[in-house]
């Protein structure tokens, strides 16, 4: 009989289990499994490099040495095993009929979740067009839906970006813009971060007199978890160029923003 804490089975680094005890237990005792050591180790990663995964970071602080090794990406077989050791952590059984696919599922929901790791906001914004027969004003989008992960808990944060534009020579088709901020979202994230993102591709790529970003979500890492406070919305907002300058441009942003 194994130990109180100690899970009726173990979790080989490949994903598979075995019994470690006979699972005959008396009443309803809840086992919390043990996570396996070595399931993440190093050695079992294969030597495959990500080159999406090494753009993705140029940008961003990295902790330890200046000069890290590149992000090896571990294959499907090894993200589908860390799941169930995953499982069997929570104190599941991830042989049973319920669970046994879910490792599956979960791959492919984080393949979709993450995407914006393989895409690339510049690429979406260069496509641009100049003849606008001298329209000078505003371009906005309103209510961008923002689907998101909180990159210190893993857990969804959901809201809409509202996203403006100065032309100064030229455009983007309007479905770039939400594109962009798409992209963004669809990676690990915090708000302030990606609502900077946001506005910095854009400054970069179509050089206009300025951009204004607000962008105004829930977090499910204080809804469900921790402090548990419902209803809460985060808005962060960015302004470059004459959103920053211009009072009354600025004014007339948030005041689209407000419009119902």
């Amino acid at each position: 009989m194994p130990e109180p804490g100690q899970a009726p089975y173990t979790v080989r680094p490949d994903g598979t289990t075995e019994e470690a005890h006979p699972l005959k237990l008396p009443g309803r005792i809840r086992w919390v499994a043990r996570v396996i050591s070595g399931a993440f180790a190093p050695a079992q990663l294969s030597p495959r490099k990500n080159p999406d995964m090494d753009a993705i970071t140029r940008d961003r602080t990295l902790n330890g040495p200046e000069t890290l090794e590149p992000v090896v990406r571990p294959s499907r077989e090894e993200a589908m095993a860390a799941v169930r050791t995953l499982i069997a952590w929570a104190g599941d059984d991830p042989r049973r009929e319920g669970v046994v696919d879910t490792p599956k599922r979960v791959v492919d929901a984080y393949a979709e979740w993450f995407e914006g790791y393989g895409a690339d906001p510049a690429k979406e914004l260069s496509r641009t067009f100049e003849d606008v027969q001298g329209y000078d004003d505003i371009v906005m989008l309103r209510e961008i839906e923002v689907e998101s992960h909180c990159e210190h808990h893993m857990a969804p944060f959901l809201g809409k970006a509202y996203v403006a534009y100065m032309p100064t020579n030229r455009v983007v088709g309007i479905s770039k813009i939400a594109r962009v901020v798409e992209i963004f979202a669809k990676r690990l994230q915090t708000q302030e971060t990606m609502t900077q993102q946001i506005a910095d591709a854009i400054t970069n790529s179509l050089r206009p007199a300025g951009v204004a970003v607000l962008i105004d979500a829930q977090h499910q890492c204080m809804t469900t978890r921790g402090v548990h406070h419902r209803h809460v919305g985060t808005i962060t907002t960015q302004f470059t160029g004459v959103f920053k300058t211009d009072a009354s441009l600025r004014q007339r942003f948030l005041d689209f923003v407000n419009k119902r």
